[in-house]
């Protein structure tokens, strides 16, 4: 019987940002971000609705003409009354939301690029025999006290 990880048998999902050209692609989509705001504000003036008409279930009495539409009507025109206050302010704090998300995550994916390549080339520096040990070991500690964000190297003479 052989024991592993659970990390072994059910690796983690790794999130890819590049599309099939290479490039990359942000994750924020600012049409889904929209949708779920439009959505949200649905709800909550729902909500607001049905407590709207709850508490005029409590004014109305149980044996008056039409109570449910009328009850109805109070819980619909609360309803639109916040939908009409809310929605604005929820769409113009999405979009702005949308687009520091956006910015955030070209910084975040174009700094790890670069740290990529920079490992990269210091990979290849590595494995070049003409290069002293000396060098290399220096530009290697560089590297990581950068990746460490450690903003004082003291190097020996």
């Amino acid at each position: 019987m052989k024991i592993a990880s659970i990390g072994a048998c059910c690796p983690k999902p790794q999130q890819n940002f590049t599309s099939n050209k290479g490039e990359y692609e942000n994750p924020i989509n600012r049409g889904t971000e929209k949708g779920l705001a439009i959505w949200g504000s649905i709800g909550g003036s729902a909500l607001v609705g049905a407590t709207a008409a709850g508490i005029g279930s409590c004014f109305i009495k149980s044996g008056a003409a039409k109570r449910a539409l009328k009850l109805g009507g109070i819980g619909a025109a609360a309803g639109l009354l916040t939908m009409a206050l809310t929605l604005p302010a929820k769409l113009y704090n999405t979009k702005v939301n949308a687009f520091t998300r956006e910015k955030e995550m070209d910084v975040f994916s174009r700094d790890r690029e670069l740290k990529s390549n920079i490992m990269e080339q210091v990979n290849e520096e590595i494995k070049d025999e003409e290069v002293s040990l000396d060098d290399k070991i220096n530009h290697y500690a560089t590297v990581q006290m950068a990746n460490n964000g450690k903003g004082l190297l003291v190097k020996g003479a």
